[in-house]
C-alpha cells in the first residue's frame, strides 16, 4: 500500500461537493457529480479499479477505467490507500443489472471518474476501519476513537443518537415543557455517589461540585412557577463503573407541577412512543404495565425484570414451613423470610451437574443455597423425604410443575433470597431472548421502600434519594418504623434495563426535614447543605414530580448495542480514563499554587 510519502496533495480549489456518498440514485444516471470522502476499500479488477468512497451518509462506488479517464488517472488511483481523503469528478452511470448491489442505497449507480484530487493521506492504520468485526481491542479503539467513529456501524449510532435527541426535544416542547439549563458548577451535596469537585481560584479553600443530577434545581424551578421543565442534562458521578455506566452521561430530565404518578407516567409514555415512532418506525403499545416493587421482587426477583420471558417465581413459604427436613429452611425462622420456587419447563433433561452449578450462582448472589427436583417418577421417593406423601403433590400443583420439568427452590430472608434467584433467572432467560432484541417490553416499577439499612452508620439511608414523598398511609411510621415506609418512587424498565428513576417529590418543608432526620441529617446540616431548597419550600411549593431518563442507555437499546460506550462520541474506560486525550492528567505546579492546593 502506498504510504503517501511521495503523493502530491491538492487543495479543494473551486471544487465543491455536489452530492454526499449516500445520495446518488438511478435517477442521477448521466449527470455529472463531484464526490468527496474517505477511501473505504479498493478492488483492482485487471486494469479497472473500483474505489468505495465513504462519508457518514453512505458509500458510492467510483470506477477508474483507462478508456474513460485515461491511463495516468488510473495509475494515480492505483496508489490510493485506505482512509485517504479524496475528491472525484465524473458522470454518474447506471450499473448493469447483474452488478447492482441491493445492500447499498447507491447500489444501482457508480461514478465514472474523470478527475481526481488527493486531499489527505493516512498513516498505516492501527486497525481496519472498513471491517465491522471489531477484532481490535476496545482500548485500542478508544485510543483512536476518531478512527473508530468512522466505522459505518458507529456512525449510524451517532446519527440515531442525534435523531433521538431532536425527537425528544420536539416532543417535549410540543407538550408544553420549557427547556431550561441548570448550573454545571454547584454546591456539593450528598446524593449517593461521590461528587467531582472543582476548586475555586477566586474563593481559596472552597469548591464547586459538578452536578450528579439537576435534582435540586429542577425542584426549585417548580417552586419558581416553571410548571413543566425539561433538559438534556449532563450528569457527572465519581462512582465505580461498569459497561452501562459512565462518569459523565446524559439524561432526559423532566419535572411537572400539580401532577400525580399516573400523569408523569402518561407524559413519559408519550415521549417514548414518539421516540420509537420517529427513530425506529415502531409503534409501542400504551400504557406500559405497572408493578409494585414487592410484586416485581416476588414474581421475578428483580426491581428491573425482563418480561420477554416467563420463569416466574412461585411463593411456597407456607409449604416449605411444613417440610420436616432441614434441607428446606423454615422461612418463618427468618424475619420476613420467604420460600420460593422456579419451574424450568422441560428441565429434567438438564444434567444434575449443571443444576448443581446453579446453586453456585445463587450463593455468589447472596442466597443461602438452592435445591432442585426433577419431576420424574423415578425421583419421587427421594422427593418425598422432603415433602412427604400428599405434600409433594400439593407442592407440584401449587407451582404448576409437570412431568419432565425441573424445580429450583430456596428459602431465606425475603429480599436477599429473591434477588439471588433473580440473578439466576436473568442468566437462564438470556438464551430465551436471543434474537428478540427488537421486542420492546416496557414496565413501570413503583412504590419502592423509601429507606434501606445503612450498616456503616447503623441507621437508615435513602434507597434512591431523600426528596421523595412517602406514601400518605406510611407517613405516621417515618420515625417509629422507617423500614416500613414506602414512597411515591418509580423506575422505568425496558427489557430488563433500568431506563430512569423518578418520584413525586416532597413539597412541604416539615416532611422534608423529617425525612432528613431519619437519614441522620440534623437541622444545622440541613441548612448548610440544602438551605436554598428548604428556604424555597417556605414560600409555597406546588406538588410536583418528574424523572431522569438515561439517554445513553436508551440509545444503546434502540441501536441494539450492549455497551453504553458505543453510544457516546468520546467515552471513558471502565476506570474513568480517556485513552484518546489522556485525561485525567496532572496540572502545572503554577495552577496548583493559584488554587492554593498542595498534593500529598
Amino acid at each position: 500500500m502506498n504510504d503517501g510519502a511521495k503523493v502530491t496533495l491538492e487543495d479543494l480549489g473551486d471544487w465543491r461537493r455536489s452530492h454526499t456518498c449516500g445520495a446518488l440514485t438511478a435517477a442521477d444516471g448521466g449527470r455529472p457529480a463531484t464526490l468527496m470522502g474517505w477511501v473505504h476499500r479498493t478492488r483492482d479488477h485487471g486494469g479497472v479499479l473500483f474505489v468505495d468512497l465513504r462519508d457518514r451518509y453512505g458509500i458510492t462506488q467510483v470506477v477508474f477505467r483507462p478508456e474513460t479517464g485515461g491511463a495516468e488517472l488510473l495509475a494515480r488511483a492505483e496508489g490510493l490507500g485506505n482512509e485517504w481523503v479524496i475528491a472525484a469528478r465524473g458522470p454518474v452511470a447506471r450499473r448493469p443489472a447483474e452488478s447492482i448491489n441491493p445492500e447499498l442505497a447507491t447500489g444501482a449507480v457508480e461514478l465514472e471518474a474523470r478527475e481526481l484530487k488527493v486531499l489527505s493521506t493516512a498513516d498505516p492504520l492501527p486497525f481496519q476501519v472498513n471491517d465491522d468485526t471489531n477484532l481490535a481491542s476496545e482500548d485500542l479503539r478508544l485510543r483512536y476513537r476518531f478512527l473508530d467513529l468512522r466505522r459505518p456501524e458507529l456512525a449510524r449510532v451517532l446519527a440515531l443518537r442525534h435523531r433521538a435527541m431532536q425527537a425528544a426535544r420536539a416532543h417535549l416542547a410540543g407538550a408544553g415543557f420549557l427547556e431550561v439549563e441548570t448550573p454545571l458548577l454547584v454546591k456539593p451535596t450528598p446524593e449517593g455517589a461521590r461528587d467531582y469537585v472543582v476548586p475555586s481560584r477566586v474563593h481559596p479553600g472552597k469548591f464547586y461540585a459538578l452536578p450528579q443530577s439537576p435534582q435540586l434545581y429542577k425542584q426549585t424551578l417548580m417552586i419558581a412557577g416553571c410548571d413543566r421543565y425539561f433538559q438534556l442534562a449532563r450528569c457527572l458521578r465519581d462512582e465505580d463503573l461498569r459497561a452501562d455506566r459512565q462518569p459523565e452521561h446524559t439524561q432526559i430530565d423532566l419535572e411537572m407541577s400539580f401532577v400525580t404518578e399516573e400523569e408523569v407516567f402518561a407524559a413519559v409514555e408519550a415521549l417514548f412512543a414518539a421516540l420509537w415512532s420517529e427513530c425506529l418506525g415502531v409503534s409501542i403499545p400504551l400504557p406500559f404495565p405497572r408493578l409494585t416493587f414487592r410484586e416485581a421482587m416476588a414474581r421475578f426477583g428483580s426491581d428491573k425484570p425482563d418480561l420477554r420471558f416467563g420463569l416466574e417465581f412461585r411463593d411456597v413459604t407456607a409449604l416449605h414451613a411444613r417440610s420436616p427436613r432441614n434441607v428446606v429452611a423454615n422461612p418463618a425462622k427468618a424475619e420476613g423470610g420467604v420460600g420460593v420456587a422456579l419451574v424450568l419447563p422441560g428441565g429434567a433433561e438438564i444434567s444434575g451437574t449443571q443444576l448443581r452449578k446453579y446453586e453456585d450462582v445463587v450463593k455468589e448472589a447472596g442466597a443461602g443455597g438452592l435445591s432442585f427436583f426433577k419431576v420424574l417418577d423415578a425421583e419421587r421417593a427421594k422427593q418425598q423425604v422432603i415433602f412427604p406423601d400428599a405434600l409433594l403433590d400439593e407442592y407440584f400443583a401449587a407451582i404448576g410443575a409437570n412431568a419432565g420439568d425441573a424445580v429450583l427452590f430456596a428459602s431465606g430472608p425475603w429480599e436477599p433470597t429473591l434477588k439471588a434467584l433473580g440473578v439466576l433467572r436473568s442468566q437462564l432467560g438470556a438464551s430465551l431472548v436471543r434474537g428478540r432484541e427488537r421486542e420492546w417490553s416496557f414496565l413501570w416499577v413503583r412504590n419502592f421502600p423509601l429507606f434501606e439499612p445503612d450498616p456503616e452508620r447503623r441507621g437508615w439511608a435513602p434507597r434512591h434519594h431523600m426528596f421523595t414523598m412517602p406514601l400518605a398511609e406510611d407517613l405516621a411510621h417515618l420515625e417509629s418504623d422507617p423500614g416500613r415506609v414506602h414512597a411515591q418512587l418509580y423506575d422505568l424498565v425496558l427489557n430488563g434495563n433500568e431506563l430512569g428513576s423518578g418520584s413525586i417529590r416532597i413539597h412541604r418543608p416539615d416532611i422534608q426535614e423529617r425525612v432528613m432526620r431519619v437519614v441522620g441529617i440534623g437541622p444545622e446540616d440541613v441548612k448548610r447543605k440544602f438551605g436554598f431548597l428548604i428556604d424555597a419550600y417556605r414560600f409555597a411549593s406546588p406538588p410536583h414530580g418528574g424523572i431522569g431518563l438515561g439517554f445513553d442507555r436508551i440509545v444503546m437499546l434502540m441501536a441494539g448495542r450492549d455497551n453504553i460506550r458505543d453510544t457516546i462520541a468520546f467515552p471513558k474506560t471502565a476506570s474513568a480514563v480517556s485513552l484518546m486525550d489522556g485525561s485525567p492528567a496532572e496540572v502545572e505546579p503554577e495552577t496548583l499554587r493559584e488554587l492554593r492546593l498542595r498534593l500529598e
